[in-house]
Order: C-alpha cells, then sequence, then structure tokens
C-alpha cells in the first residue's frame, strides 16, 4: 500500500512518559504527524517535544473529528483505558495499550461494540506484552504443536510493582527490577520442556528510600509478604538514599524473551527465542503504537469496522513501505 499523500494525523491523549515517548516516535515516521495533544491538565503547562504542536483539554476532543484520522490512547490500564477506550470508539478510530491480560476479553467486547456502532476502527492492547510477545507465542505455537511456550519478563523496572513499593507505610520513594533466573531461562533454551514455579522463573530485587524514623525490618517484611506482587518470588530489598535512587534508578529499562521449544519428529528437537532489551520501556511501547495506528488508519479506510488486537492486522500495513516495495526489499 503505498504512503498517503498528506501525514496520518495522529491526536496523543495523556502525555505522560507513554504520550511523549509516542509523540517522539511519530517524529520518525514521515508519513505521519502529531496533529494535537490532548490533556485533563492545564495545557498551558505542558511542553511538547515538537514545535508548534497544539496542546487541548480533554475536553475539547469531541468537537475535534474532522482533525484527525486516529488517536493514540495513552492512559493507565487500571482507570484510564477502560473508560476512555469505549467512549472515544465511538467517534474515533484509535489504539490503546490496555493490559490487564485477565480483562482484555471484556475490554475487547465493550470497545468492539463502540467501534462496531460508529463505524471507527479501534486496536486494544498494542505494544509489548500484550503485544509483540503475543504474536511470538501465537508464532511458536503454530509452527511447533509439540512443544511449550514460556515468557521470561526482564531485567527490568516494573512500574507496577514499584508503584506498589512506594505505597508500604514508611517508604520514601523505591522500585522494583523483575529478574529471570538464569538457571530457568538456560533449561528452556536447551529444549527439556521444564516444569517451572514462578519462584523459579523469576526474582524480584527492590531499591527503596526509607521515610525519616521508619524501620527497615517493618519495610522489608511488608514487602517481601506482599500478596499478589512479591510473596511467591525470591526478593531481596536494598535500602538506598534517595540521590541513589535518582542517580541509578531514574530509567526505566525492560525486556524479556519468549521461547517456544518443541519437537518436530522423535528425533528432531527445535526451539524459537525472541527477546527484547530496551533501555526505555515507554518509548518502545510507543513506537509499536505508532506503527498499530498506521495499520488501523489503513483498515478504516478499507471500512475494516470494529475493534481489532495484533492478531488481526496483516503485518505488511504496519510498514509505510508499499507492497512492492516490501516484496522486493525485505521478503
Amino acid at each position: 500500500m503505498q504512503a498517503p499523500l498528506s501525514p496520518i494525523r495522529v491526536g496523543i491523549v495523556g502525555y505522560g512518559n507513554l504520550g511523549r515517548g509516542v509523540e517522539a516516535a511519530i517524529a520518525k515516521n514521515p508519513d505521519m504527524a502529531t496533529a494535537a495533544i490532548y490533556t485533563r491538565r492545564d495545557p498551558a503547562q505542558l511542553q511538547p517535544l515538537g514545535a508548534g504542536v497544539a496542546v487541548h483539554g480533554l475536553d475539547e476532543l469531541p468537537g475535534h473529528r474532522d482533525r484527525l484520522d486516529v488517536l493514540i490512547l495513552c492512559g493507565g490500564s487500571k482507570d484510564d483505558l477502560p473508560r476512555q477506550s469505549p467512549e472515544l470508539a465511538r467517534h474515533f478510530s484509535l489504539v490503546d495499550s490496555f493490559d490487564t491480560h485477565a480483562r482484555i476479553p471484556g475490554h475487547f467486547a465493550a470497545v468492539d461494540a463502540a467501534a462496531q456502532a460508529g463505524r471507527t476502527t479501534a486496536l486494544i492492547s498494542a505494544g509489548w506484552d500484550p503485544g509483540m510477545f503475543s504474536l511470538n507465542r501465537l508464532m511458536g505455537e503454530a509452527l511447533l504443536p509439540d512443544g511449550a511456550t514460556y515468557t521470561f519478563w526482564g531485567k527490568g523496572l516494573s512500574q507496577g510493582h514499584s508503584d506498589a513499593i512506594r505505597r508500604v507505610p514508611g517508604v520514601a520513594g523505591g522500585v522494583q527490577y523483575t529478574i529471570p533466573v538464569p538457571e530457568a531461562v538456560d533449561k528452556v533454551r536447551s529444549g527439556v520442556r521444564p516444569q517451572l514455579s514462578t519462584r523459579e522463573k523469576h526474582r524480584r530485587e527492590c531499591y527503596v528510600v526509607l521515610q525519616a524514623g521508619a524501620d527497615a525490618e517493618t519495610v522489608r517484611h511488608t514487602i517481601v509478604h506482599m500478596p499478589h506482587y512479591f510473596d511467591e518470588y525470591d526478593t531481596t530489598v536494598h535500602f538506598i538514599s534517595a540521590e541513589e535512587l535518582a542517580r541509578a534508578h531514574g530509567a526505566m529499562p525492560h525486556g524479556g524473551f519468549v521461547i517456544r521449544s518443541g519437537n518436530t519428529s522423535a528425533g528432531s528437537q527445535q526451539v524459537i527465542e525472541y527477546r527484547l532489551q530496551l533501555d526505555s520501556n515507554p518509548e518502545f511501547t510507543a513506537s509499536v503504537l505508532v506503527a498499530y495506528a498506521r495499520a488501523v488508519h489503513r483498515l478504516q479506510q478499507a471500512g475494516q469496522y470494529g475493534c481489532k488486537t495484533v492478531f488481526d492486522v496483516p503485518p505488511g500495513l504496519l510498514s509505510p513501505k508499499s507492497a512492492e516495495q516490501l516484496r522486493a526489499e525485505l521478503l
């Protein structure tokens, strides 16, 4: 498919780490342009990366339908996207990064009903997991039906777990890293298909700044035994200064592996591995969202309305190159 004569006009909804990453990613794609940023904050307080990029209050968005081709929603999965995606899909084609895996089917149903009613195209749960890792799990299962799939996350900073640490009484600041257990990764790569518990696959490492007067052992005990976050893992808590936290733990690296090991016959063992190593989790997630925004715009133009996931999008629609170019250069 040929690139459009005029850039795809993208509206960015929310301007935190992910929203800034989206603006930076759009700047690297000549067939796309940031049409505007929409925020719940005072628009005058935002400073976009691009000169001349308009910033509007979120309440102005309904009146801008004719100015935008696709929205990229950069809010959180807990409170923002479950409400915003269905509401906005009635009027705009859009992409979101909803990442609460267990709730994806319900989110899909709500967004699909809205997009079908509005004759828009909405893609949910884009990013790297869900997203790129999801595609690689699917490919692994399809290519090696006699096999087992393993997903490892890290080493990387977990924003959700870091937030949970910061809510512990006595904690002034902190971050948490998810780290794959090397022995587990080696076993999986060997193709033996091990049965691995949660504790055997990952460990958690926490760096915590204490509030004045807080008891370190009490804080450590609370973190290590926190249900749903740390109690099923080997967790180490390091107490550091606020200066060290700012100096050494201000970035947001992440990554991980999807590995499928299987057999194509009794004597033939096959292993597939997909790996990400990211300096910036939000910037890479943003790059994925921007590529899928291009695809969503093309699907909407073709009349393919309703909700989609990464499983529903032909890979060629992600690229700015034409089908002819892709066949000549990449096939």
